[in-house]
Order: C-alpha cells, then sequence, then structure tokens
C-alpha cells in the first residue's frame, strides 16, 4: 500500500513539473535568437525547446530583416513539437497577437494607428499595422479619386481604424480621414488669415464648365466662369491652365462651409463705366456674335461688353427663323444701339435697323399704280403671295385676281414658281403689308367708258337674250340690262322682243370701276326723254295731250 502511494505521489508530482515547464500551445512566449542559417533564426524559447522561423518574419513591408544572434524575441507557439521534434512557433502571430492588443485600445480610444500600404485587393489595399493586416478601400485612401497610388506603397503613415472585429479578423482603415482632419486644421488656419477684397496669389489646380479650383496655399476655392473676366467665357480652359499661378481676390468667405468664392475681374477696370459715353443711342458698331439662343443673339462690342439683339430685331423679313439661320457664332456683324440700361449691365442692339426698311424702299420705287413682276411664293385660301425685291411679299386678294367669275376659281390657274404680273394698288409701311391686283392689268374697261357718266346716253348691241334680261356691250364692255328695264312700259319689258345683234340707245344709270361694271337702261332713258319733251314743248295750261307733245318733239327731231 505505501508504495503505490509513492508511485502516484510521484505520478502527481511529475505531471505538475510538466505543466509548469510545458507553455501552453496558442500562446506568445518569449525566446533568444540562437543562430542564423539558411534564411532562417533559430530560436530557443526555453523549456529545452527550440524552433525555426524564416527571416522575412523579423522584416518590416519593402524593408530587410534587422535581427542578430543572441536577440530576444517573442514568438507564438502553435505546437510543442513538431514532425522534426522541434516547437513550431511564428514572429507574424506573435507580432498580430501583440497588434491586435494594441490596436484596440488605439480604437477604442480613437487613436491612429501608424501602418504601411503593402499590397492591392479587390476594391482597395492591404495595409500592415505592425503585424495585425487591414483593409483600406479605395475611397477612402484620399480626398480625391487616386489614379496611381504606387508613391504611397510601403510608405508608413498614419490611419484612422473605422471597424474592426478580432473573431473574424477584420479591420478596416481610412487614411482620407486623417487627410481631412489635417486638410481642416490647415484650412481654418489659412481662411483665418483670409479676408474678403484681399488678392491673393494661388495655383490652378483643376478645371471644370463652371470654373476652376485654385489652391490659396492649403485650402482651395472656386473661381467662378463668370468671375473670370468682364468679357464671356464659354470655357475657362480659353484663359487658365493646370498648374498656373493666377492673382485672385477674395469675394466671399463662408465661415461655416468653409468654401470661398474667388474672382478675376474684380482686379481688372470694369468696362461698363464708360459704355452709355461710348456707344450712344442709334449709333451703329462693329461687333463679335459670341453667343447664339433661341430668343436672340449676344455680340461683343469690346472685351466685357455685350449686347442682345433679340430675335424680333434680327432681320426685317425673317420673321419666324431661328437666330442661328441669320447669323453664326465669332461672325462679325454692324449693328445698332437701340437702348442702354447701365444699372442691369444690359446693351439692346438691332441688327436689321443697319439696313434700310425693305417696305419703304419698295414704297420710293413702285407707286401705286405701277406694274411689276414677282414669283408666286405661296398659295393660300384668300390670295396669292408674290416675292418682289428683298425678300418681301406682296398679296393678291380674291377679289384682284380676275373680273370674270369667282376668285376662287382663279387660284386653280396659279402655281407655286409660276410668274405673274401684278399692279400696286396700296403699300402700308407700318403694317409692312403690299397689295396687289393682277386684273387690275386689264385697262379696257377704264378705256370704254373714258368719257362716259352716269346720264350719259350710248349704243349698245345686244350680244345675249336670257330670261331675266339681255347682255350688252359698249366698246368691249359687257353689261346686263335687267328685265325691268327693258321698257317704261310693263307690257314692253319682254327680252325676246331684242335679237342678238340689235343697236339700242340706253342711259347711264352707274358706273363701277371696281366691279367694271355699267349700270343701263332703257326705261331710264324713256322717262328722261319724255320729262325733257314736257319742259320743251309743254306747259301746265296749255291743254295739249301726252301724245300730242311727244309727236310734235318727234317731228322736230326729223326736220
Amino acid at each position: 500500500m505505501a508504495t503505490n502511494a509513492s508511485m502516484e505521489e510521484f505520478e502527481a508530482l511529475l505531471n505538475e513539473s510538466f505543466e509548469m515547464d510545458t507553455p501552453d500551445e496558442g500562446s506568445v512566449v518569449k525566446g533568444k535568437v540562437l543562430a542564423i542559417e539558411a534564411g532562417q533564426a533559430i530560436i530557443d524559447i526555453g523549456y529545452k525547446m527550440e524552433g525555426r522561423i524564416d527571416l522575412k518574419e523579423f522584416a518590416e513591408p519593402g524593408e530587410s530583416a534587422k535581427i542578430e544572434v543572441g536577440d530576444e524575441v517573442e514568438v507564438f507557439l502553435d505546437r510543442v513539437e513538431n514532425a522534426r521534434g522541434e516547437a513550431s512557433i511564428s514572429r507574424d502571430k506573435a507580432r498580430r497577437e501583440e497588434a491586435w492588443d494594441r490596436l484596440e485600445k488605439a480604437y477604442a480610444d480613437e487613436e491612429r494607428v501608424e501602418g504601411a500600404i503593402f499590397g492591392r485587393v479587390k476594391g482597395g489595399f492591404t495595409v500592415d499595422l505592425g503585424g495585425a493586416v487591414a483593409f483600406l478601400p479605395g475611397s477612402q485612401v484620399d480626398v480625391r479619386p487616386v489614379r496611381d497610388a504606387g508613391p504611397l506603397m510601403g510608405m508608413k503613415q498614419p490611419f484612422q481604424i473605422l471597424k474592426m472585429d478580432r473573431r473574424r479578423g477584420n479591420i478596416v482603415v481610412s487614411r482620407r480621414a486623417i487627410l481631412e482632419e489635417s486638410r481642416a486644421e490647415q484650412r481654418a488656419e489659412v481662411i483665418g488669415n483670409l479676408t474678403e477684397g484681399q488678392a491673393v496669389d494661388g495655383v490652378v489646380k483643376n478645371i471644370t464648365e463652371y470654373g476652376a479650383f485654385v489652391d490659396l496655399g492649403g485650402v482651395d476655392g472656386l473661381l467662378h466662369v463668370t468671375d473670370m473676366a468682364w468679357r464671356r467665357v464659354n470655357d475657362p480652359r480659353e484663359i487658365l491652365t493646370i498648374g498656373e499661378t493666377v492673382k485672385v481676390q477674395v469675394i466671399k468667405i463662408n465661415k461655416e462651409t468653409h468654401r470661398i468664392s474667388l474672382g478675376m475681374k474684380q482686379l481688372q477696370d470694369d468696362p461698363w463705366g464708360e459704355v452709355a459715353a461710348k456707344y450712344a443711342l442709334d449709333s451703329t458698331h462693329q461687333g463679335r456674335v459670341t453667343n447664339i439662343t433661341d430668343y436672340g443673339a449676344f455680340v461683343e462690342l469690346e472685351p466685357g461688353v455685350e449686347g442682345l439683339v433679340h430675335v424680333s430685331e434680327m432681320s426685317w423679313t425673317k420673321k419666324n427663323v431661328h437666330p442661328g439661320k441669320i447669323v453664326s457664332t465669332s461672325q462679325e456683324v454692324e449693328v445698332m444701339v437701340l437702348e442702354i440700361d447701365s444699372a442691369k449691365r444690359r446693351v439692346s442692339l438691332g441688327l436689321k435697323q443697319t439696313q434700310r426698311n425693305p417696305w419703304e424702299v419698295f414704297a420710293e420705287n413702285n407707286p401705286v399704280g405701277k406694274e411689276i413682276e414677282g414669283e408666286v411664293k405661296n398659295i393660300t385660301e384668300f390670295g396669292l403671295f408674290v416675292g418682289l425685291d428683298n425678300d418681301i411679299d406682296g398679296m393678291v386678294h380674291l377679289s384682284d385676281i380676275t373680273w370674270d367669275g369667282r376668285g376662287e376659281d382663279a387660284l386653280g390657274d396659279f402655281r407655286k414658281g409660276d410668274m405673274v404680273k401684278a399692279v400696286v394698288t396700296e403699300v402700308d409701311v407700318e403694317k409692312e403689308r403690299i397689295s396687289l391686283s393682277i386684273k387690275a392689268l386689264d385697262g379696257s374697261f377704264d378705256t370704254a367708258v373714258d368719257g362716259v357718266k352716269r346720264g350719259s346716253i350710248i349704243t349698245v348691241e345686244v350680244t345675249s337674250i336670257e330670261e331675266g334680261g339681255i347682255e350688252v356691250e359698249y366698246e368691249g364692255a359687257k353689261s346686263f340690262i335687267r328685265r325691268s328695264d327693258l321698257s317704261r312700259d310693263r307690257a314692253e319689258q319682254r327680252p325676246e322682243r331684242f335679237g342678238v345683234g340689235d343697236k339700242l340707245d340706253v342711259r347711264v344709270t352707274n358706273v363701277d370701276a371696281k366691279t367694271r361694271r355699267l349700270g343701263l337702261s332703257i326705261k331710264a332713258r324713256e322717262i328722261a326723254e319724255e320729262k325733257e319733251a314736257v319742259e320743251q314743248y309743254g306747259s301746265s295750261d296749255s291743254g295739249a295731250s301726252l301724245g300730242d307733245i311727244l309727236g310734235a318733239a318727234l317731228k322736230s327731231d326729223d326736220e
């Protein structure tokens, strides 16, 4: 029994000795470098155990290993004994454990950590934080997108830990946060030294469509395109290049957002100070078209001074045409000053005013009654439009196309492009309207009725017998005598008692030059002759009958 107890005590003491002398696997232990050979360091970790570690595990990213025989190092014990009977140890894992302890403390205290970018992965980069590997997203490398990260590789620099999970071994860091914080401090310092209205030098860092960003020594200011020059600047690249040093004026500083507005033109003389004196109303000047819009064109009179030619002031004749079809960008044009508003920095210009009003010119050269010739430009339901000189049109109304028939029917005889002759009947310069007449070309009616007036007795020839009267002709001009005007005697108002070719004396009751018609009547002639006979041969107390009076009158005519 005593022997068995002694053996148990000995075994317990032996196990206790092993537990005390052998370190736990998965822990960090201290060791001493015994030798360096074949690219490895042989390390004694005590407890009569040795292990080997590749020298590269002792090197910082981008550097060579700095280790010598006799150096004491901390290593991670993976296994007490491997296949070769040696301890399986790792410097990297030891550094990682050490680093995680240090990083967790820094993360909790929101402190910066030092590391070096050593690799590129999908979506970003890998960073060595002194033994622990972290992920640096591409968006967190710099405040602006980085096209070439080469210069940053292997360089020790500060990072901010955004997120970490030791169980999963994940660490996410940001370089951008450090830069923004540093930049904010620098911006605050620079902005504190700036005042509105101050002139400073800056370097053009970036150019956009709307302006340029200028570095004022650690803080950027925006130089808007409208503040680059007094003249219109369509593209900032016309006057600026990246890297160029420019003198600018601080226009406005926003203390809350740290935004700075800059200007270049403010350091130059304002050309609008002499505009009213240099450009008198109704004076003409040469200018260059700088911009074309739907409502007009901008013309530069001098650098910094532009005026607008409204679409309504561009052409006398082209009313519904886009300004781009009348002028082109960079074209030199002559314009007239119509209005100046110095307070609003506006000049109204006219392009058409530099040329004479074509309707005035036409009125001077083509008085009413003159015969002209032109091309049919358009045919509408109410007439023809005829092209005239200087791109203006005259209109022939339906009622002025023909004397015979309906004007609507006569429209079918015309086509676009036909050359026609017409007579000018009216020119309204103010309303820009010219009236023409084709039927006025036929002057036979005026010739025929020359000297004929109301009350005249003329001889006509019967040309047609109709149910309602007869058609007659006088010197080529045709007229119609109604049945009721064929005789004073109702029984004789019969068209059939006349024949084609008969010669008749009729009385003129109306002369209508507009409709080219003569109003004629046999009945009116008979009544007029009766009245004249009574006045000449009869009296109120003679007692003579009407037959006697007419007989005497007729006898007198025969003699």
